[in-house]
Parts: structure tokens; sequence; C-alpha cells
């Protein structure tokens, strides 16, 4: 039996030449491509693959996203995640998301198609460079509703706005992102922001 496999990545040169490549192993059929995450999920769904491989940054929705999605609506798919993104905080929100592989997009054709195997077969891979790279780091020192918070302050939004999008009062913002950048070792908001980007944990 062919393993289904479904390709969701925004840059179209790679999709097809991923898609080509992953085509010609004899044991693979690649059943759909997405230039997007919410086109990714609509057509997960309605053909519900065996591996799905996602871009982690795609414009409307990000492959973590879509995993999230497809945790409740299909638990039977199997998701990887490729990246040109190696911050350690991208590693943990994907695999807490329910990824069951990460790879750096220097990962071949070939290699891809071992790690689809493997993950068809019920275990996990994570590259090994990435994954020491998250343990030397260690986890995100903030909570969830602060990392939501730092999140939605992340474009340099006044105080009250931010407050808005996140249903609290001005005051308790301020002094979250007090918190925030204390826990970080920041300056202020917006170095709390810079750190945690690049890091990967917003």
């Amino acid at each position: 039996m062919r393993i289904r496999v479904l390709l969701a990545d925004d840059e179209k040169m790679i999709l097809g030449a991923l898609s080509a490549l992953l085509a010609a192993e004899e044991d693979l059929e690649v059943i759909g491509e997405a230039t997007g995450g919410v086109a990714a999920s609509e057509m997960a769904r309605k053909l519900v693959p065996d591996v799905c491989v996602l871009d982690l940054s795609m414009p409307d929705k990000g492959g973590i996203s879509v995993i999230r999605d497809l945790r409740h609506a299909q638990p039977s798919i199997r998701c990887v995640v490729v990246t040109s993104h190696t911050a350690p905080g991208y590693l943990a929100s994907a695999l807490s998301a329910g990824a069951w592989g990460f790879v750096p997009k220097t990962t071949s054709a070939r290699e891809l198609a071992v790690i689809v195997r493997t993950i068809h077969r019920g275990a996990r891979y994570v590259d090994p460079e990435m994954a020491a790279k998250a343990m030397s780091v260690g986890a995100s020192p903030l909570t969830r509703r602060e990392t939501d918070i730092l999140a939605l302050s992340a474009d340099g939004a006044p105080i009250d706005t931010v407050a808005r999008r996140a249903v609290l009062s001005p005051g308790t913002v301020r002094n979250y992102l007090s918190k925030i950048a204390g826990k970080l070792e920041a300056a202020n908001r917006h170095e709390a922001a810079h750190v945690a980007r690049r890091q990967g944990w917003i």
C-alpha cells in the first residue's frame, strides 16, 4: 500500500519540485498540493492523507495552526513540519501542537521520503541539530497567557489597543508586559518581543 502524502508550501517552485521528487518514490503518492495553510486544512479534511508535509510559515495560516486544526478534525493524519526557521521555540510549538516530525528545508527529498516512511510507521522524527539547539536553549520562561499578550503587542500597538485585543484593562496589560520584560531581561516590551521572536516563542 502506498503512503498518501499532502504537501503545503507557499513557494510554488519548492512545492512543485518536492512533489515531483516524492512522487518518484514507488511507495509514496502525492495526493494534493496546497499553496497556503487554509487550503492545506481544507484539502486534508477532504482527502485524509496519511502524512502532511507542511511549511512552517505561510501567509494565511502557518503549519502549526494547520496541525492544530487537523489534530481535532482528522487525528489520524500525521504531520511533519519543514522549515527554514531554526529557532528552538518553533520546534517546541510544533511538537506541542501535535507534529510528528520537524526538519529543516535543507533536507533532501530522498531524506524526506525516509522521514515520511518513519512517521507513517508511527515513529517521530526531529532533526538532530534542531533538537540539540532546542535543548541547549531551554523552554520559554513565559506562560501561555504572557506569550499571547506579548504576541498581541509585538507590532508596537499602543497599550489601549493591546488591552482591547486581549480583552483586559490597560493596567493589567502594563503589568503583564512589565513582568514579561523582566523574565526576558529586556528593557521594554519592544525588546522583549524581539527576544521572543528570535527564539521562536511568538
